[in-house]
C-alpha cells in the first residue's frame, strides 16, 4: 500500500510539473556578470537571471532561458520563439510594432567610457582625437554614432563587455566603452587591484522588458508582475545583491 501511494503522490507531482506553464526568456550572449553568468550555454546566476526566475515564479511558471544572439533576439520576439525580453529600450528596436507591450521602466542602463587612467578624471567625447575604442560587436552607441560615421573614432569590437575591459587592461586601446554594471563588477572581481576608471558618461537610459502580444502569453500579468516588483522595491534589492548602490556623490559625478 506504501508503495502503491508513493507511486501515486509521485504521478500527481509529476502532473502538476507538467501543468505548470512555461515563460521562455531571451538571453544575450554578449551579457556578462552582474547581468547574467552563462554556463554550458545556460544562464545561471546574475540580476536579470534573478529577475526572470522570479517573475516566472510570482507567476506559477517555469522559467525556460534561450541564449541567442544581440541581433537575432528581435526575430525570435516576432517569430514567437520566445515570450520575454528584458533589459531593453523601445528606442532600440529598428521598427517597432504598434502591438508592442512594455514594462515599466526596470533598470537604469549607463553606458561609460573607461579608462586604464584616472587622469584625465574627465573626458569631452567630442573632443577625442581620432582613435580605437573599445565596443561590443552589434552594440549601438547612439551618440558616438555620428563619430563613427565620420571615422573620427574606430570601433574595435569584442565579443562581451569583460572582454573589452580585458583588452583596455592589456593596453589594446586607451578607451572603452562598458556598463556601469559591468565596470563595478570588472573592477571588484580583478586580483590586481588595479581598478579601471569611468571618465564620462556616454548613454543613461532607462530599460525595461519587452513582452510579446500574443493570446498564449499572459502578458498583461506579466506586466502587473514586473510593476509590482519594481514599485515594491524587489527588483532593487535583486540588483544591491550584485552592485552596491551608488552614493549620492557618485550618483551626482557620473550623472551627465
Amino acid at each position: 500500500m506504501r508503495l502503491t501511494w508513493g507511486a501515486l503522490l509521485l504521478l500527481l507531482s509529476s502532473n502538476l510539473q507538467a501543468a505548470a506553464p512555461t515563460l521562455r526568456f531571451a538571453i544575450a550572449d554578449s551579457w556578462t556578470m552582474p547581468a547574467v553568468a552563462i554556463d554550458g550555454g545556460q544562464p545561471s546566476t546574475g540580476i536579470l537571471y534573478d529577475t526572470m526566475g522570479r517573475l516566472a515564479q510570482h507567476l506559477g511558471a517555469q522559467a525556460e532561458f534561450h541564449v541567442l544572439a544581440r541581433a537575432r533576439m528581435q526575430k525570435a520576439m516576432a517569430q514567437g520563439e520566445v515570450d520575454v525580453r528584458c533589459y531593453v529600450a523601445q528606442a532600440w528596436l529598428p521598427t517597432p510594432s504598434t502591438d508592442d507591450l512594455w514594462s515599466v521602466p526596470l533598470f537604469q542602463q549607463r553606458n561609460v567610457l573607461v579608462s586604464a587612467s584616472a587622469i584625465p578624471a574627465a573626458v569631452r567625447l567630442e573632443e577625442l582625437s581620432r582613435q580605437r575604442i573599445g565596443t561590443v560587436l552589434s552594440y549601438t552607441y547612439t551618440p558616438l554614432q555620428p563619430l563613427f560615421d565620420a571615422n573620427l573614432l574606430i570601433r574595435d569590437d569584442a565579443r562581451n563587455e569583460e572582454q573589452v575591459l580585458q583588452k583596455l587592461v592589456v593596453g589594446r586601446y586607451r578607451y572603452a566603452i562598458a556598463s556601469q554594471w559591468t565596470l563595478e563588477w570588472f573592477n571588484r572581481t580583478q586580483a590586481d587591484g588595479n581598478p579601471l576608471y569611468s571618465v564620462a558618461v556616454v548613454q543613461d537610459q532607462a530599460v525595461g522588458c519587452h513582452i510579446r502580444s500574443d493570446p498564449s502569453v499572459p502578458a498583461r500579468k506579466i506586466l502587473h508582475t514586473l510593476q509590482h516588483m519594481k514599485l515594491s522595491g524587489e527588483i532593487d534589492s535583486i540588483v544591491e545583491r550584485y552592485v552596491a548602490p551608488p552614493s549620492r556623490e557618485q550618483a551626482s559625478t557620473i550623472s551627465p
